[in-house]
């Protein structure tokens, strides 16, 4: 931390009465060493920051922090109040204030010496020296860490005479692991061991906005009560340096789960099945013990959380020891999961938009020209072409949040750029998945060179952007765009002209796809490529035919599990039957996932009756000639579909297929007494010996 903080720095006599007073008076001493170049500009950013959470913490210390865009390099500077200030903190003012100022574009190395600082402030040792020093000079040093703190209590002049005691202490239980480190087994078991002997093993995530001080303070924290309660307790910072994720085995061995942040936590359904304590990141700093027993006393009484939902694809993306395929399809995943909601909002307007003014609405002006409040063809006008605009924005957030999920932030600017380029050359969704990978395989590749010390701020922000945009737009425009374009238009043309056989054969196939996974990747897939077809202000005949197939078939299995439980509910358990309920409203809705209860209790008998319904029904859906105009809603856009009985037929057909093969499947053999179950409350349907000699279903 040799050039983050100097003598010019430190004020040991810090007169400032309140903590914006105080932030200006450290922020002053940086403008005039050119770490700042703006001093308002810096000081708003402070106070935007501190207006998210107060920075201050128990035993006198405050921590005003920022990124900020005018700041030219990592700095930090540290003031003493013989007064106190009040930053907010619950037992008082604060007489140690640290001003931290990170560029906008702070490179991991200087993150990284930032989070060291903020774990130290959790040393009671480190804080007495801070409050005995009387040089500006020691005090910069002990604060980058060129001479350690003398014990607390020890005189001003003691810090050499501590040294060897401080290496003796290291040695033993004294020394803080390094992030992410475990206690190691004493040779008795610890005061909080678990009744095998073996130590209580806690894992712990913590994060705050910014990511600079608050992440590692209350990893500190929680490291520091772990030790004096004799709990193992890791933790996985998720800072602004990144974060390595915590080793599964490590996870899969804990008895407990602490969550310690202010913004979402990353992959969290990683901890799922955990006791788990969910607070923010000062509680984490100011109360580790109680959150410690808070989660023993849980584990005690068997609370566990329930299964978190999956976070975005791009969370889940990168683990390690994944082959170059499952990776693919995670990135793949992150670029559908964000633009599906778009494909939802803006197909639904755009069929809204039809509902009211008609088919010929797509011809109406713009509402900014023409628009009479009382006329209902305005607004069908406005909703159409709201709808339009939101479809414009298909392929860029495809392309982005491809790119997201391979290389993270600095990966949206070429991969949104690719994107636009796609809809500008006419290469549609092909182009934009292109667009999407290149981008950021071209961002990979940028960040793999070994830049300059001095450039590594402006990279994120300036360099990475400007070079990365530059070679996707340049390989889409001039290389392969024109190709990708001409494919599209294949493929286009060729479902144009699906009639027939091969209509009703593309139909069975994609009623096959969406109820092979029930909302999982291959079902993606099939909802994507319909959806794809009717992203446009005026889509083709054989595009709606598609559509309308693949939402028929994807409300299949959910109905179907609904009404095998109401005509034999026998052959499922009670909470199979009470699932079932709520797979009417499921299955109504477009909602394929609400089969997944049944699936993954009995996956041999329900999946493959879901696929064989599924396709009936998108044969049949396929073959009446049905047409959608809306990606979702289930019946409850029937108004907006071509041939609605028919359509409503298909389905019916596809549910009665697919229940008489679950019933017949379930049949074949004997189950548990009605309302039977496990002995540990699971809810799929158990045999017994004394009911058949055939075992557990799968």
């Amino acid at each position: 931390m040799s050039e983050m903080i100097t003598a010019d720095l430190v004020d040991l006599d810090l007169s400032a009465d309140t903590k914006e007073a105080a932030a200006r008076a450290l922020a002053e001493r940086m403008v005039a060493k050119g770490r700042v170049t703006d001093l308002d500009g810096f000081l708003a950013d402070v106070a935007a920051r501190e207006a998210q959470m107060p920075t201050g913490l128990d035993g006198g210390i405050g921590i005003p922090h920022c990124r900020s865009e005018h700041v030219t390099e990592p700095t930090l500077a540290f003031g003493r109040s013989a007064a106190g200030i009040d930053f907010g903190a619950p037992d008082g003012p604060a007489d140690l204030i640290f001003l931290i100022a990170a560029p906008a574009g702070a490179d991991d190395a200087h993150l990284t010496i930032l989070s060291s600082l903020a774990r130290q402030l959790m040393n009671a040792e480190f804080t007495s020296a801070l409050r005995a020093v009387d040089d500006a000079a020691a005090a910069a040093a002990l604060i980058r860490g060129d001479e350690p703190p003398a014990p607390a209590g020890a005189p001003e002049n003691a810090v050499a005479e501590s040294n060897a005691a401080a290496s003796a202490d290291s040695a033993t239980d004294g020394a803080a692991p390094v992030p992410g480190a475990t206690v190691e087994d004493g040779p008795a078991p610890a005061p909080g061991a678990t009744d095998g002997g073996q130590p209580f093993r806690i894992v712990a995530v913590t994060s705050c906005p910014t990511g600079i001080a608050h992440t590692y303070m209350a990893a500190e924290s929680l490291e520091n009560a772990g030790r004096e309660a004799g709990v193992e307790v890791v933790v996985e910072t998720q800072g602004s340096a990144g974060f390595t994720r915590l080793d599964p085995a490590v996870i899969a061995a804990a008895d407990g789960v602490i969550f310690a942040h202010d913004v979402p936590v990353r992959d969290k359904d990683r901890f799922a099945g955990k006791p788990t304590v969910d607070v923010g990141v000062k509680a984490g700093i100011n109360k580790p013990t109680e959150l410690i027993t808070q989660v023993r006393d849980k584990a005690a009484r068997g609370e566990v959380s329930a299964g978190a939902a999956p976070g975005t694809p791009v969370e889940r993306a990168g683990e390690s020891g994944e082959g170059y395929g499952t990776k693919l399809r995670k990135w793949l995943m992150s670029g559908v999961s964000y633009m599906v909601p778009f494909v939802a909002a803006g197909g639904l307007l755009i069929a809204l938009g039809f509902a009211i003014g008609g088919y010929k609405i797509n011809k109406a002006p713009s509402v900014m020209d023409h628009f009479l409040w009382t006329q209902a063809d305005s607004w069908g006008a406005l909703f159409f072409q709201i709808g339009v605009v939101s479809f414009g924005f298909l392929v860029p957030v495809l392309a982005g949040y491809i790119a997201y999920g391979m290389a993270d932030r600095p990966g949206l600017v070429p991969g949104f750029v690719g994107g636009a380029i796609s809809l500008t050359i006419n290469a549609g969704f092909l182009g934009g998945l292109a667009a999407g990978l290149i981008a950021g395989g071209v961002v990979i590749g940028i960040q793999k060179v070994k830049i300059p010390a001095a450039l590594r701020g402006i990279m994120p922000v300036v360099v990475i952007p400007l070079i990365s945009a530059a070679i996707v737009g340049f390989l889409m425009f001039v290389v392969i765009g024109k190709p990708i374009a001409s494919a599209q238009k294949g493929m286009t043309d060729w479902l144009n002209g699906l009639t027939g056989t091969n209509a009703v054969l593309l139909g069975m196939l994609l009623g096959l796809m969406m109820c092979f996974d029930l909302g999982g990747p291959v079902n993606k897939v099939a909802y994507t490529f319909a959806t794809a077809g009717i992203a446009v202000a005026s889509p083709s005949d054989s595009a709606m035919k598609i559509m309308a197939a693949v939402m028929a078939a994807g409300m299949v299995p959910p109905l179907a599990m609904a009404l095998a439980t109401t005509v034999r509910g026998k052959l499922f358990t009670q909470t199979e039957r009470e699932n079932g309920k709520a797979a009417w409203v499921l299955g109504a809705s477009f909602i394929s996932e609400g089969a997944i209860p049944f699936a993954a209790a009995d996956p041999l008998r329900v999946i493959p009756s879901a696929m064989v319904g599924g396709a009936v029904t998108g044969a049949l859906s396929m073959a009446f000639g049905a047409t959608l105009r809306a990606p979702h809603g289930g019946i409850f856009v029937v108004p907006l579909i071509g041939n609605p009985f028919l359509y409503l037929i298909a389905i019916a057909a596809g549910v009665c297929v697919t229940t008489a093969l679950v019933v017949t499947l379930k049949g074949l053999r004997k189950q548990a007494p009605e309302g039977g179950a496990t002995a540990a409350g699971a809810d799929a349907p158990i045999s017994t010996k004394a009911q058949s000699k055939e075992p557990v279903a799968a």
